[in-house]
């Protein structure tokens, strides 16, 4: 008889929450990362978890929104296992409204938020003066600000549930056999073998740069403004990010890109000017063809399964993903939402 029940390849947000949740369902649970934990693009700064716009719902959106909502118990449960907190804040998001347009697209959309997300969040307009000197530049004068929107560190989430699981006796290990159920949650290597064995692109690695700033900006909300996030994190820093580089020779180099995304937060945001920069960052992080997360078996491999394709919302996918998974790997029950299987990626 098997002392496991679930090998967990992959030590990143998807691999370690789902490790946690199969933990607090009673499993036996060993996880295997030659790396070590978040040591890939879980391993990153900026932390934003914010859905997207409310409106076209589908399968994707409702998942996001579940999950969004579930990640304060889910993240307070991780912190009080293990004594390590992921700085996660659901302090809410704002963006600039460029003119009369996008106002009014942003009022329908704050009426389209009161039915879907109902009573749970809010997609309202604020006047940029209400935000004081945290208010991004905003051409109208108005802003959106969303409370559904949250922030964690990446890292620290990464070791928030590292030290859960190790208070629940499970092994974290570069190197062990596979045994019981497999499930792998490789990242963007991962997406490249999966191709490889079915002889068919499913995804693709994408590279991002980000940075990170000295300033303390308490809980402030996160700012979408430009195609840039910033996030203020607990620590005092600001991180920003990131590129979106399909091409790329280095994973793990930073270049003038970075330097570009620097210079559009001190346009978008100018409380930033003379913000010391504390680090530069650049990984490769995982995209499924389906551009939704890629869950389900491995096609051919019997008791193997998958997890991957987290593509900027891994961690805030991570608690229901997690969930998903854990039902199918300990209950061989099928909930996984349309769109989101391996099969959609063939």
């Amino acid at each position: 008889m098997t002392s496991i029940d679930v090998t967990v390849r992959g030590a990143g947000i998807f691999g370690l929450s789902i490790a946690w949740t199969c933990v607090q369902a009673g499993a036996r649970v060993r996880v295997v990362d030659p790396f070590g934990p978040g040591m890939g693009s879980s391993g990153g700064l900026v932390g934003a978890l914010a859905p997207h716009v409310p409106e076209n719902w589908n399968a994707k959106k409702q998942i996001q929104l579940e999950s969004l909502l579930m990640a304060r118990s889910f993240w307070a449960g991780i912190e009080a296992a293990g004594g390590v907190s992921p700085d996660y804040a659901r302090s809410g998001r704002l963006q600039p409204v460029q003119d009369d347009r996008a106002l009014d697209l942003a009022r329908t959309r704050s009426e389209t938020a009161r039915a879907l997300w109902q009573h749970h969040a809010t997609w309202d307009l604020i006047r940029a003066e209400i935000a004081g000197p945290w208010a991004p530049v905003t051409p109208s004068g108005w802003l959106i600000r969303d409370t559904l929107s949250a922030r964690l560190s990446p890292r620290r989430a990464a070791a928030a549930l590292v030290a859960a699981l190790n208070a629940r006796g499970v092994d974290i290990t570069s190197d062990a056999p596979d045994e019981g159920q497999v499930l792998h949650a490789t990242g963007w290597h991962g997406l490249r073998a999966l191709s490889q064995d079915l002889g068919k692109a499913v995804g693709a690695g994408v590279k991002g740069q980000s940075l990170l700033l000295r300033h303390d900006a308490g809980d402030a909300p996160q700012i979408f403004a430009g195609g840039l996030h910033i996030v203020p994190h607990h620590d005092g820093t600001v991180a920003i990010g990131s590129t979106s580089e399909r091409d790329f020779d280095d994973p793990a180099g930073c270049d003038a890109q970075c330097d570009d995304l620097h210079a559009r937060a001190l346009a978008v945001l100018p409380v930033l000017r003379g913000a010391e920069v504390v680090e530069r960052w650049a990984g490769v992080r995982p995209r499924a063809k389906s551009r939704a997360p890629m869950l389900g078996p491995w096609p051919d491999r019997p008791g193997h399964y998958i997890a991957n394709g987290g593509f900027k919302i891994g961690f805030g996918m991570a608690p229901r993903v997690a969930r998903i998974m854990a039902t199918l790997l300990l209950e061989r029950r099928d909930i996984i939402p349309d769109g989101f299987r391996v099969s959609d990626s063939l």
